[in-house]
């Protein structure tokens, strides 16, 4: 077998397995009109119908566009009844194949469908007939389909349906049935769709695409192997409606294409299904969001005669002693009625899921307020009660507060700010209303009461402002501090919470944080509120206060220690109690100690406030000056900076006349100096020290005047060995002369010199080296 002979192989056993597999509906396009309604929509002794009628398909002939069908082994949710089609009834059969329909343009649609739906319809098939119902109430369930379920048809498009009733023989407006439920919006592929994803259709044009609408409702789209023909449909509908016992009916199920003939749909009805049924209203379940409240009771009433047998169940067992027409349910369970019409084999029933929610656990309590001025009436907030009420029961919801418990069954005048409600007589009770997610409720009372017990008088709380601005400010710790004190001699368990004022502690707003700072300076008073739970104790005022404590000359101090000797430290002698760094001695106002060091003491006032003050003792020894760092030869430049060793605190001088405090003297002239450096702190005096500073004339005037007649470098032959050269203009050797050279006089072998400037060069055996220049003036 070639390889393509195999692939048309499998291709046909897949066929063959999917035909083998799927059950599709069957069609009988045969039945009467009278059959259809009869023997297939209604099959009951208790409906009685006349006057059927069906119209539809002409065109194809020996065939009907109305029909039965029967879903044999099939998966399709009915398993027989009716079917109404746009098309001829035998294309309902399965499977679902795309295309785009039948029927026949000059097949015709119907006026009341156009007038209910506002459409233009062609191709309509229709079934009448009217009816006496046995109760109150009709209902049946269908199922619509549509092929009108592809690309992007349900966002503009929908085949319409209607079922249609009105009383026989009148010219009343028809109702529609086959609408949403609980609305007046027809079913149709437009308002139950999936959501449409934007695309393009088959000439190739894009199409934006739809969100869903109601998608609860619709069952899904179909398949090759589905059991009917179209493109998708509706999950079970159900039509229902309240009708006259009694009363004559006519009922008008029809179909129709909207516009033009493709895209057929169709509507399956219930073999059975059109009946009279006795209504108890919808399910009362937590599902559906309507159950029963606790301790009530639902009367379950068929509205038929008491002639009638009657057959109660509860949960399929049969309810004992219960044959009256009316029964009252008190518990949760699924409730069934049978009654049998006298004389005959009709039995009518109805049926109600009933769903009584748990109890919801109220509790009485009371709210105490303290009364801020003995009249018996207090600012209270009622909001305290809300969670003691419903017994901490988050899922019950609080609904207000009432004065009365007939305005809190009724929800009318809710006091408005509970808040902040006034009581308006002792012992007052106050309603509150509270609720279940299904709105059952219950009314708990409040009682108002006045709070009559006190708290003694309090004395002042006091402490000291630590910080370093001495202004009366600084923090308490209420709980530390305050809550201690207010406690004593109360009942175990009240909670102190704190206010600025009575009007804040009554009220209950702007409580204090626990670490509170003053507001006024130095002494202020708070309130401090004693509750029992959401209970007033009783309202006491608390007077705080800061005592400032800044003693004067408390800066830290430095003092000197003369080596070998001691010192007095000291501080005023009025405090009330002192303690010192040190061990000995330590709680005097004055310590003498011996040697150098940091040292405090920690003095207290008689409030208890303490400061602390701080002492650095240095030692101080008379100095050695070792040397000098001297710069000479620089006229006004000259310095002398002064090198010592030693501890203390020290003044310099170069004259033992003249001091200063730094070792550094500037401008110093030229000459012999002693230098010494003295105690501040009267420790003694330094040895002396001896040095030259030094320099040069800037010019001589050797005329024989006896003044100035002579350069030399004045103290010159207090200094080590040195050669001295003078050199003219030119670099040549004038005078040489050592340290026992009286000077220079201007001649140069024997020849007086020019008024000229000369140079010299002054080296020391020690290497220094000066040089320099000088003027002769003549």
């Amino acid at each position: 077998m070639t390889y393509f002979k195999r692939i048309l192989f499998v291709c046909f056993i897949l066929c063959v397995s999917v035909k083998i597999n799927a059950q599709f509906i069957s069609i009988n396009n045969q039945r009467t009109p009278q059959q259809l309604i009869e023997n297939t929509l209604v099959n009951s002794s208790c409906v009685s119908v006349t006057n059927v009628s069906g119209t539809g398909d002409t065109f194809t002939p020996g065939k009907n566009s109305f029909a039965y069908f029967n879903a044999g082994t099939g998966n399709f949710p009915f398993s027989e009844g009716i079917v109404l089609t746009t098309s001829t009834s035998s294309s309902a059969r399965g499977p679902y194949i795309s295309n785009q329909g039948g029927g026949d343009v000059k097949w015709e649609g119907d006026f009341e469908l156009n007038q209910i739906l506002g459409i233009n319809s062609i191709n309509a098939t229709v079934l009448e007939f009217d009816f006496v119902p046995l109760t109150d109430f009709l209902s049946f369930n269908y199922i619509f389909a549509s092929n009108e379920y592809q690309s992007f048809y349900p966002c503009s498009y929908s085949d319409g349906f209607a079922f249609l009733i009105k009383e026989a023989g009148t010219s009343d407006e028809y109702k529609n049935l086959a609408v949403l439920p609980g609305t007046d919006t027809p079913v149709s592929s437009i308002n139950i769709r999936p959501t449409i994803q934007p695309g393009y259709d088959i000439n190739g044009d894009p199409y934006p695409g739809c969100p869903e609408s109601n998608i609860h409702y619709f069952n899904g789209l179909n398949t090759n192997i589905s059991p009917i023909n179209y493109a998708g449909q509706t999950i079970v509908m159900n039509a229902q409606t309240a009708v006259i016992t009694g009363k004559k009916y006519h009922v008008k199920l029809v179909i129709a294409d909207d516009d033009n003939r493709l895209y057929d749909s169709a509507v399956f009805l219930q073999s059975g299904s059109f009946s009279s049924k006795i209504d108890f209203g919808p399910d009362q379940t937590a599902l559906n969001g309507k159950p029963v409240c606790f301790g009530e009771s639902i009367t379950l009433d068929t509205k038929l005669p008491a002639s009638y047998s009657y057959k109660w169940f509860k949960d399929g067992n049969v309810i004992n002693s219960e044959t009256s027409p009316v029964y009252k349910a008190t518990a949760s369970g699924k409730y069934k009625v049978e009654a049998t019409i006298t004389g005959s084999t009709c039995v009518l029933t109805g049926e109600i899921q009933l769903e009584f929610t748990p109890e919801i656990i109220a509790n009485n309590t009371k709210l105490i307020q303290c009364d801020d001025n003995t009249d018996g009436a207090a600012i209270f907030n009622l909001t305290k009660a809300a969670d003691i009420i419903k017994n901490n029961d988050a899922s019950i919801v609080n609904k207000g507060y009432y004065e009365s418990l007939a305005d809190a069954q009724s929800k009318t005048n809710e006091i408005a700010t509970p808040e902040k409600y006034t009581n308006k007589s002792a012992n007052q009770v106050i309603f509150a209303r509270i609720e279940n997610k299904y709105g059952c409720f219950k009314t708990p009372q409040i009682t108002l009461e006045i709070s009559g017990t006190t708290i003694p008088d309090q004395d002042p709380i006091a402490t000291c402002d630590l910080d370093d601005n001495q202004d009366g400010f600084y923090q308490f710790d209420l709980d530390l501090q305050v809550t201690p004190q207010v406690r004593k001699g109360l009942p175990a368990g009240l909670v102190i919470h704190y206010y600025l004022n009575t009007a804040d502690a009554f009220a209950e707003t702007n409580a204090l944080p626990n670490i509170f700072k003053n507001t006024t300076a130095f002494s202020q008073t708070i309130y401090a509120r004693a509750v029992n739970g959401a209970d007033c104790y009783a309202i006491a005022p608390i007077k705080l206060v800061v005592n400032a404590f800044d003693p004067p000359n408390f800066e830290e101090e430095t003092k000197s220690l003369c080596k070998g000797s001691q010192i007095d430290l000291a501080v005023d002698p009025s405090f009330s109690s002192y303690l010192w760094s040190v061990a000995i001695n330590n709680t005097n106002s004055l310590i003498t100690v011996p040697q150098a060091g940091d040292y405090s003491v920690k003095v207290t006032n008689e409030f208890g406030c303490e400061k602390t003050k701080k002492f650095k003792v240095i030692l101080s020894e008379p100095a050695v000056i070792t040397g000098a760092v001297i710069k000479d030869f620089s006229g006004t430049d000259n310095s002398v900076t002064l090198q010592y060793t030693g501890t203390g605190n020290y003044e310099f001088s170069l004259n033992g006349i003249d001091f200063q405090d730094d070792p550094f003297f500037a401008n110093v002239s030229p000459g012999v100096y002693n230098a010494l450096a003295q105690s501040k702190d009267e420790c003694g005096i330094s040895n002396f020290y001896l040095l030259y500073v030094l320099d040069y004339p800037k010019f001589f005037t050797p005329n024989g005047d006896g003044h100035n007649d002579v350069w030399a470098i004045k103290n010159l032959d207090k200094l080590p060995d040195y050669r001295l050269s003078i050199f003219d203009r030119y670099g040549k050797l004038l005078k040489q002369m050592t340290q026992n050279s009286p000077g220079w006089n201007g001649l140069f072998n024997g020849q007086q010199l020019p008024s000229d400037d000369y140079w010299f060069d002054l080296i020391f055996t020690n290497g220094k080296n000066i040089r320099g220049h000088f003027s002769i003036k003549r």
